[in-house]
């Protein structure tokens, strides 16, 4: 007797929520950011982010909200298919400004930050 396959109950992770969970994890990746600095700021354990990138876990709308605006991406881009490319590549000057605004979002002295600022403008208008 053959058995049919399961279907999956609508709270199982789908092929879309490994999906997302990839292009997090890939995304993350090209920012050198680790899971506990990301969760951190998701305001999530690492143990948690890791489910979401593996597709353990579903991402509700609230989180994938709040997910794209920690790594500074559409959400629709959350849901692209890099198969066909290599999903961490992006334009150079793209990944050094997301490393950028990651160290800034990391200071927390408004006097280190006056400084980055007043580096980053001499450098800027040189």
């Amino acid at each position: 007797m053959k058995h049919e396959p399961r279907q999956s109950s609508s709270r199982a992770p789908t092929r879309v929520d490994q999906l997302v969970g990839g292009k997090i994890r890939a995304l993350r990746i090209a920012q050198n950011r680790t899971l506990a600095e990301l969760g951190a700021e998701l305001g999530i354990s690492h143990q948690q982010l890791q489910k979401y990138e593996t597709g353990t876990n579903r991402l509700s709308a609230g989180m994938l909200s709040t997910v794209a605006e920690a790594l500074r991406v559409p959400i629709a881009d959350l849901f692209e298919d890099d198969s066909d490319a290599d999903s961490v590549s992006m334009d150079p000057s793209m990944k050094v400004r997301a490393e950028c605004h990651d160290w800034i979002d990391r200071t927390k002295s408004t006097e280190k930050l006056e400084t980055m600022a007043r580096v980053l403008k001499a450098l800027s208008s040189g």
